[in-house]
């Protein structure tokens, strides 16, 4: 049983009327107690399997960021420690079977081979996070090492995709391959964090997202396996990317002025949106990538909080981003909750809470995503990821959570 911490409202540093207080301390208790006790679950092999809630099996990058704000608990308490050691073990076996799946069965089996960068990019920069905060290097065994060094291989494959890539899937273009792209220094993609299809291969915030990570695994390398080799190469990879992204990433958009485009092709095309899936725009500061108060990030977060942005909706009880995964008028809690922990602004932290609060329908849980002008109309009953980021914000506003101090300084 994990012992939530209780009270937000004094804590938090906000300003909202008692009512709204107790509710948010209701959806936390709930959140951060019930999101690992029911989604997490020790198996025989020693490893940890974390549903996603609702669908039964784990997603890669859904399963990273359920546990991620335990890590502070698991410093004292060896039995959370156990816990997400196994998460790292079980990840590790599930890339070897399939560098291209996103979401495995609790048996092992690949329940759906979406290539997705961020979910071989989730796994490392949690071990990453967990590593740094516990100093606990028994998670980087040799079956981890191996994994990780089947991602950056992956990656530098996906690089140059038209020459040297198999992989295929239906729901692209051109007979599963993907629409044409030019070389770029990215990483090419082929389904958004939402599991929808790209319209344009190199996704801008899952590309910063990498050149992040690969930093991550850069010092893994370094401190822990001492592989200078596959240091070099993830340094390499991570300086690559950012180029390609600072090159081909970016576009003037009256009037908010140089912002950076969600997808682009390095042929001048790019889309020109935001998604509420993390890694997003909106979500920069929050992985690293850059400061809350970079002039470009601001341009871009103004877009992103505009109706220019088509998956910004406003409505009666909330406004926030949604997705083209759900309905129109669909604001998503986890997009709420990433523009909280990445605002400078108090009164705006103030209203998304307020937002937060209004989407509870009394069963005291963050759902995938809700009508802003009814929030009893919903998607999924039971999504432990939006869970998981309402207790990591709340700690984070306590300043008792493990988590990127927002600097945006990418190592």
């Amino acid at each position: 049983m994990v012992a939530a911490v209780p009270v937000l409202a004094g804590e938090a540093g906000l300003t909202l009327s008692p009512t709204l207080n107790a509710k948010l301390d209701r959806l936390y208790l709930t959140a951060y107690d019930e999101t690992i006790q029911r989604h997490a679950s020790a198996q025989r092999d020693g490893t940890t399997y974390v549903s996603t809630g609702d669908i039964e099996a784990e997603w890669l990058r859904d399963a990273s960021a359920t546990v991620r704000p335990y890590i502070g608990l698991s410093v004292h308490d060896g039995e959370m420690a156990n816990t997400l050691r196994g998460v790292v073990a079980r990840q590790a076996s599930y890339i070897m079977i399939d560098p291209y799946a996103n979401a495995f069965s609790r048996d092992y089996k690949v329940v759906e081979r979406k290539f997705e960068v961020d979910s071989l990019l989730y796994p490392i920069w949690f071990a990453y996070d967990y590593y740094k905060q516990t100093g606990d290097r028994s998670i980087f065994t040799p079956q981890v090492h191996r994994a990780f060094q089947r991602v950056l291989d992956t990656l530098r494959v996906e690089q140059h995709h038209a020459q040297r890539s198999h992989y295929t899937n239906p729901q692209l273009a051109n007979g599963g391959h993907g629409s044409p792209v030019k070389y770029t220094g990215m990483v090419w993609d082929a389904f958004r964090p939402s599991d929808d299809p790209v319209r344009y291969h190199y996704n801008i915030p899952v590309n910063m997202f990498a050149s992040v990570v690969m930093r991550d695994l850069t010092t893994i390398s370094e401190h822990v396996w001492n592989d200078k080799r596959m240091a070099e190469d993830a340094w390499g990879l991570s300086v690559e990317i950012q180029r390609g992204i600072e090159q081909y990433g970016t576009l003037n958009l009256k009037p908010f002025g140089r912002i950076y485009a969600y997808e682009v092709d390095g042929l001048g095309h790019a889309n020109v949106m935001d998604d509420a899936n993390v890694p997003s725009l909106l979500s920069i500061p929050y992985f690293g990538y850059l400061p809350k108060t970079s002039s470009l990030y601001q341009a871009t977060r103004k877009f992103v909080l505009s109706p220019r942005n088509p998956y910004f909706f406003t409505g009666k009880y909330a406004q926030g981003v949604g997705s083209p995964h759900t309905p129109k008028g669909y604001v998503w809690p986890l997009a709420l909750c990433v523009q909280a922990l990445t605002s400078t602004n108090d009164a705006e932290v103030d209203r998304v809470f307020g937002y937060i609060a209004a989407s509870d329908v009394g069963d005291h849980r963050l759902h995938e995503s809700f009508n802003a002008n009814w929030p009893e109309a919903y998607t999924r009953q039971d999504f432990a990821w939006p869970n998981a980021m309402y207790a990591e914000l709340v700690l984070a506003r306590r300043g008792e959570t493990y988590a990127q101090d927002f600097s945006g300084k990418v190592r």
